[in-house]
């Protein structure tokens, strides 16, 4: 009988890893049902074929893994680009990152305070005025496609600019402005809806792409609501709503806005 060493410890280890990561993409993503359908197929799968040996359905499963194994490549491109961004990211390296760079920490959260600020002096403005707005900050994984939607701006993150950019009779208002590289990049972007049935019916339009942006991708997006005034922030797939000035301060400065 083979022993179990090292080797089979870290076989497990990294089969957890990665069904875990898959498992917390999927639940971001809204598409977590379709995890557990894989799954148990999966384990269909190995049950018929090679625990049980049979091989007569053993073999048309095969043929289905092999075939369902491109469909949902095809399906879920964007969240296996999302992943395998994120794998290769240097948040999963931090601890490493932390220790060469050390000296550089106190600096990367000056700076990034320097972009931040503007960003929640424009969302306090707006939120008074009730001025609906969408903004979305780039983190690993990158926004091209969707910056390509609307209006290349590439301009310098300004709170006035900002404001001016989502004022009521700006054509660009009702699209998304997106900010990557330090920079106010483009605006009236297109993103991505959200069809989750958790979200209140209260929450419009600007709510869905906001949910649906940080489903598809990794970035932050900020909502202010033209109905309420209140400030929404979404994340991985998360919503949180009613933000104060302070706590989207607090929130923002988290996230990575210079590449």
């Amino acid at each position: 009988m083979a022993s179990f060493g090292i080797k089979d410890i870290l076989d497990i280890v990294l089969v957890a890893f990665l069904l875990y990561s898959l498992y917390k993409l999927m639940k971001e993503s809204g598409t977590i049902n379709i995890f557990y359908g894989v799954l148990a197929f999966i384990i269909v799968w190995v049950i018929a074929s090679e625990i049980l040996d049979m091989r007569l359905i053993g073999t048309i499963l095969d043929k289905f893994m092999s075939i369902g194994l491109l469909i949902l490549v095809i399906l879920f491109q964007n969240q296996i680009k999302r992943f395998l961004v994120e794998l290769g990211s240097k948040k999963r390296w931090k601890l490493l990152s932390d220790i060469l760079h050390h000296h550089q920490k106190g600096d990367e959260l000056t700076d990034n305070r320097r972009y931040v600020m503007p960003v929640v002096y424009a969302c306090m403005n707006m939120a008074k005025s009730k001025t609906g707005a969408l903004i979305v900050i780039e983190q690993e994984v990158p926004l091209e496609e969707y910056e390509k939607t609307g209006d290349i701006i590439d301009a310098n993150i300004n709170s006035r600019l900002i404001e001016n950019i989502f004022f009521k009779n700006s054509p660009l208002h009702d699209g998304a402005l997106i900010i990557a590289h330090d920079r106010l990049v483009s605006a009236g972007c297109i993103l991505p809806v959200s069809h989750s049935t958790d979200l209140p019916r209260a929450l419009g339009l600007r709510h869905r792409s906001a949910l649906g942006i940080s489903q598809a991708t990794d970035a932050v997006a900020i909502v202010v609501s033209e109905e309420t005034g209140g400030i929404s922030l979404a994340h991985r797939g998360q919503l949180s709503t009613r933000l104060t000035s302070t706590e989207l301060e607090h929130r923002l400065s988290q996230f990575r806005f210079n590449s």
